[in-house]
């Protein structure tokens, strides 16, 4: 329990650090962004409102949720939105440090989700897509996440959400740095995760 709200919150760390970077959002966050052109709610709203439509969409496909799923949609928004008001992310307008910041923030990312994904108790409404199109696909990670955010992207556009060269470099990148996460921890792609059903019955020994 404790890795998942660890993962949970390191990710919401590496999506601030992505937004402050100032180098172009990534798909997920252009997404957000060219919500709140149309809803007036803050960013970290814009995170649970896109999870719960992605878990709906998820369970719908035959992927059911977790704990650890509708634990992924409400607190990484939650959190986003306190670190953001705790303002400790430094916004720079140096094009090495934002550079750096960039790099940081995917690489949290990818650290992030072996966190809670570690205790097999749901995937996130977006990693358990990934999750579920990887192995219905049989394909690498990074390739799978990289479709996900490049079509998201296109949505996040025509929202009229923001572009930018860390745009381009997220989309194609973040993957990347999420398998090897995966790959130092030693994270079978392939792992079972309890959705509410199994997790229930599990607790109660049936």
């Amino acid at each position: 329990m404790p890795s998942l709200y660890f993962g949970l919150f390191l990710f919401a760390l590496g999506a601030v650090i992505l937004l402050n970077a100032d180098l172009g959002l990534s798909a997920w966050g252009v997404l957000q962004i060219g919500m709140m052109n149309i809803i007036d709610i803050s960013f970290g709203q814009t995170t649970q409102v896109i999870g719960l439509a992605v878990l709906i969409f998820g369970w719908a496909l035959g992927f059911p949720p977790g704990f650890g799923t509708v634990s992924n949609m409400l607190f990484i928004g939650y959190f986003i939105d306190i670190i953001i008001g705790w303002g400790i992310v430094p916004a720079y307008d140096n094009l090495v440090l934002q550079l750096i910041q960039l790099v940081v923030g995917m690489a949290m990312i990818g650290v992030a989700s072996y966190f809670y994904l570690r205790p097999k108790l749901g995937a996130g409404p977006r990693d358990g897509l990934m999750i579920g199109l990887v192995q219905k696909l049989d394909r690498e990670v990074s390739v799978v996440r990289a479709g996900i955010e490049v079509s998201v992207l296109v949505v996040g556009i025509a929202l009229g959400g923001p572009v930018g060269i860390g745009t381009v470099i997220t989309a194609l990148s973040t993957g990347y740095f999420v398998q090897l996460a995966f790959k130092l921890g030693k994270y079978d792609r392939n792992a079972k995760h309890m959705n509410f059903y199994e997790l229930v019955k599990y607790l109660s020994g049936k």
